[in-house]
Parts: structure tokens; C-alpha cells; sequence
């Protein structure tokens, strides 16, 4: 399908040449019709444009389809985009249902600025560990500020809804990736009628966003769409991407929400399909052990090679041994304690005894850890998941006990297993089988408040340099707070910078400051960019 909707999207580009009214700035031409933004002071907004047919009814948990419709009047383009419906971890209470099913939009913000007639390009998928999340959680007013870049946010489906896998071609999976890739081809597209240059295109992502850019980038085509990307706290072989019990987790969805025992995926999609969106996706909550544990119950998965339309039919790491993926310039990165995300919440002092739930580990580490760390589905026997659950701890803990003074220790050793060993295993696999060059960076700047404090609904606890911590001084988030630190503002301005010069680099050169990255590809031990509020240096990554 892609090789089709490829061939269709070049044969509109010569509609982009002329598409803004220069008179009218806010009044943009498209092959759909024309359509009128919003003026914003320092940048116009173009937002919830629709790239698929709504994923609704027979379309759902399938591939989309490009939206085909025309607009007879000119289409308002001034609503916020739609969170696309999921269970939200981040939303307090019993009940975290939000969102809509139909959902799959893009928006476009573009800087005022007199002195460019076209900008480079930034597409932008969000995090969520693929569960939730939206285009409008990260904000885009300090890459508007700067003035040169234009930025383009997408939605895709999440949860059960963008990833249920019944492992065969009946019901594949990856239905937000595959919401990604077309996501991607509409910017290609279409980005010149905003004023993009569709030849220096970026993609950027943070945590599953970053996962999810990775995943892109293991297509051979993604050099079709895009010139260069990068993966913050997030790539596709960390042990939380890639699931392995897909199947089963299907068929117990639709056992909870009332379609029996199917035998089959014909008859079990046909049934899902019957179903409300709502009713589907609230069934989240009984694949969860506790609190949001496993954070991915639902993500993406290794199609059948049988699968029509199939996104990946390898392993991420088969893929990048083989050499046959696409050969762009790449980034990735991890922060020094990224792990508070997934051990913040075990600080959280229960309402029953107002003790952290963390404390309950020394008696449950065996139950729960192979969820925490996500290698419940990846060992063959009880005694390989126990022994390994065993070495964990001993490795972290020695013979200490789980607690609040202990607690820096677990978080190491999250960030250990869910992000840093997987941006070594990356570099060492890019190093001997790549091509086009690999960049990493660690990022060490805690932030005054962030998503630890959040999850631990505690603001006593100092958990260094978080995750999104970085991320969230290019788009700003509210858990980080509004305000920057004199030292954030200069590396936010840094981090923009170092976007912009990437996208427009002939080689491939990525800069940030005065310091230049090292390509990984053919070293003999991989290099990274540390990053700190004192400025930056190259290092070795120990294998």
C-alpha cells in the first residue's frame, strides 16, 4: 500500500508551489480543498487535519487508509487536535478513559518570520509507552520563539485499539505505527503548502515517541520521507517495545469485554469490531498487576511475513544485522536516572498504612519485577524468570532491603534494564552492521519538578535527571512547570539549534553548542555526547 500511496502523493506535489495565499497567510490550499488557520502572534497554527479516514467501524484494527475526502467550504483549522482514546495513566482516580476513536490528524505550526520564505521541516510523534498520550501534551512556543523551524505534531491510535495483535494476517497489529508512516507521507506531501521544505525533514521522538522514530527508521523507504531522526529515551530495542504475548493478550481482550472464548482471529476481530471503542479500551485495566504495572500491556509486534501491509516482519535487532533498513542520519539518547519513570510510582505512600509501595517489593519482587522490567514474556521457564529476578537484585541490592533510603538503587537499575543498556546494545549494533551515521547523547540536568514528583505525588524526594527532562525544554510540559532555569533557557536554545543544523547538514553532522558529536558507525567502542548544565563533552559508552 505505501508504494501506491507514494506514487499518489507525488502526483499532487506540484499543487504545493502555490498553495498559500499571500495575501491571507491563515488560507492554505490542499488537494482536499482549502482551509484557514489561526493567527498567533509570533506563528500560525493549522491544526486537526485529517491524514486517514476516521478509524471507525469496518476500519478499524486495520491499516488506514488515506483520507480521500473534499472540502466544499473552507475547513476550520483553528480546533485543537483530538486525543486519540485511551487509558491514561496520568489521569488520577479509577477512571482514566479519555479520548475519541477517530482521532488520526496532524497539526502544523509555523513561525512568523520575515527573513525565511520556507523552514525546515520537524515531525513529531509523542510518548505514552504507546498507551497514551496526545499531539498537544508537549507545547510548541519555544520552537516557535526561535523562529525556524516549522513543527508538525501526529496523532495515532494507542492501546488496544493501535496495537491488539492476534499474531497472523487476520489481525497483524501495529496499526499506530503504520497511522505513523502515513502521518508521515501527508508532511512529504504536503508540508510546502505551509511553507516546509519536504526535502529536510525531521523526525523527533521521546520515550515511545522515540521507540516509535526508531521503528520508522527500520523501514528502507523512511529515507523517502525524511532526511534525518532522532530518538529521545526511547528505541526499538529496549525490552518494553517489541511484545511477544500478543496473541494471548488478544484473545483476553476479548474474553473481558464479551466475546466468549473465540477460537479463531476472523471470528475474534469480527467480534472487537462489534464492540464500543470505550468498552475495549477500559479493558486496559485488567492487564494491569497494579498501580499502571506493566506500563506497555499493549505496543508493537513482529508481523507474520503473510500480513498485508505488514510494518516489520523482523526483530528490531534482526533487522538492523541485516543491514536493510533505511540509511539516515539517527540519534539516541537516554538521561542519567530515565528509570524514575517506571520506580517513581512505587514511592507513592499508600492511603491504607502510608507506606511507599516500594516496601512491599521485598515480598513481592519474585511477583512483580518480571513485569516491571518486562521479561515476563521473554524467558521460558519460572526458574530462568526467578533466577534472572534473583541476579537483578543481588546486582542493585546486594542484601539490602526495598525502601525509601534504597530507593536510588532500584531506580538505577530501571534505568539500567528499560533505557540505558538498550542505547548501548543500539550503538554496538549500528556501529558493525550501519551505515549512515549514529549519534547518542546522556543528558544530566535534573529539573526542578517532573514526572517523578508526579507519579510519586511526592515533592520531598530528589530523583536526578528524570525522564523528559530534557525533552520537555524543546516542548514544554506541564510536569515540568513553565519556567526555566537560566541554565535550561541557554540549553533549550541549544537543543533547537542543534535540530535545526541537523535537518540542514549535507553529511549528517549533528552539533550541539560548541561541541561536535562522534559517529558511531565503525568504532571500535561507542561514543556519546554528555550533556549537563556546565556545558558538553564527548565520552565513551562502556559495552
Amino acid at each position: 500500500m505505501f508504494a501506491a500511496i507514494w506514487i499518489i502523493l507525488l502526483s499532487f506535489y506540484w499543487l504545493s508551489s502555490c498553495a498559500i495565499d499571500r495575501d491571507d497567510p491563515l488560507l492554505v490550499d490542499l488537494p482536499n480543498g482549502k482551509l484557514r488557520g489561526r493567527d498567533n502572534i509570533f506563528y500560525y497554527s493549522y491544526e486537526s487535519l485529517p491524514y486517514a479516514e476516521p478509524p471507525i467501524g469496518e476500519l478499524r484494527f486495520e491499516a488506514p487508509q488515506p483520507y480521500k475526502q473534499k472540502w466544499t467550504d473552507t475547513f476550520n483549522a483553528t480546533q485543537p487536535p483530538v486525543t486519540c482514546m485511551q487509558w491514561n495513566q496520568f489521569i488520577f482516580g479509577d477512571n482514566k478513559l479519555a479520548g475519541d476513536e477517530d482521532c488520526l490528524t496532524v497539526s502544523v505550526y509555523k513561525p512568523k518570520n520575515g527573513s525565511r520564505s520556507s523552514f525546515p521541516v520537524v515531525a513529531h510523534m509523542h510518548g505514552g509507552a504507546f498507551m497514551f498520550g496526545e499531539a498537544r501534551q508537549n507545547g510548541h512556543e519555544n520552537m516557535m520563539r526561535e523562529g525556524n523551524l516549522i513543527l508538525v505534531k501526529i496523532g495515532y491510535r494507542l492501546g488496544p485499539l493501535g496495537f491488539a495483535s492476534t499474531g497472523d494476517a487476520n489481525l497483524p497489529g501495529n496499526f499506530g505505527l503504520k497511522d505513523q508512516r502515513l502521518a508521515l507521507l501527508w508532511i512529504k506531501q504536503n508540508i510546502a503548502s505551509f511553507g516546509g521544505e519536504p526535502e529536510n525533514i525531521l523526525v523527533i521522538g521521546h520515550s515511545a515517541g522515540g521507540a516509535s522514530v526508531h521503528l520508522q527508521t527500520l523501514r528502507e523507504d523512511f529515507s523517502k520521507v525524511a532526511r534525518a531522526a532522532i530518538s529521545i529515551a526511547g528505541n526499538a530495542v529496549d525490552p518494553w517495545v517489541i511484545q511477544r504475548s500478543a496473541r494471548e493478550r488478544a484473545f483476553e481482550l476479548g474474553r473481558i469485554v464479551g466475546c466468549g472464548q473465540a477460537s479463531d482471529s476472523v471470528t475474534l476481530k469480527k467480534c472487537l469490531k462489534s464492540k464500543s471503542a470505550s468498552e475495549i479500551v477500559s479493558a486496559v485495566r485488567s492487564f494491569l498487576v497494579f498501580s499502571y504495572v506493566p506500563f506497555t500491556p499493549f505496543g508493537p509486534v513482529v508481523e507474520p511475513p503473510d500480513a498485508p501491509e505488514a510494518f516489520i516482519t523482523q526483530h528490531p535487532i534482526d533487522i538492523i544485522k541485516s543491514g536493510k533498513f533505511a540509511q539516515v542520519p539517527w540519534a539516541v539518547s537516554y538521561n542519567t536516572e530515565d528509570g524514575c519513570y517506571n520506580a517513581a510510582v512505587l514511592l507513592e505512600k499508600q492511603a491504607s498504612n502510608g507506606r511507599e509501595l516500594m516496601v512491599d517489593l521485598n515480598d513481592r519482587w519474585f511477583d512483580w519485577a518480571p513485569y516491571l522490567l518486562f521479561y515476563r514474556d521473554s524467558m521460558s521457564t519460572i526458574k530462568e524468570m526467578d533466577d534472572y529476578s534473583r541476579e537483578l537484585r543481588q546486582e542493585y541490592m546486594g542484601d539490602r532491603r526495598f525502601s525509601a533510603e534504597s530507593y536510588w538503587d532500584l531506580q538505577r537499575l530501571f534505568t539500567d534494564v528499560l533505557f540505558k543498556n538498550g542505547t548501548k546494545l543500539s550503538l554496538d549494533l549500528y556501529r558493525k552492521h550501519g551505515k549512515s551515521p549514529v549519534y547518542a547523547f546522556v543528558y544530566d540536568n535534573p529539573a526542578n519538578t517532573g514526572v517523578g514528583q508526579f507519579l510519586a505525588k511526592r515533592t520531598d524526594v530528589h530523583f536526578g535527571t528524570c525522564h523528559g527532562d530534557e525533552y520537555f525544554l524543546i516542548f514544554e510540559n506541564l510536569a515540568r512547570g513553565p519556567k526555566m532555569r537560566s541554565d535550561e533557557e541557554i540549553i533549550s536554545r541549544n537543543f533547537l539549534n542543534m535540530l535545526n543544523a541537523f535537518v540542514l547538514s549535507d553529511n549528517g553532522t549533528m552539533t550541539y553548542g560548541n561541541c561536535v558529536f562522534q559517529d558511531n558507525i565503525g568504532g571500535i567502542q561507542p561514543q556519546l555526547l554528555s550533556i549537563t548544565r556546565d556545558g558538553c563533552e564527548n565520552l565513551q559508552l562502556q559495552l
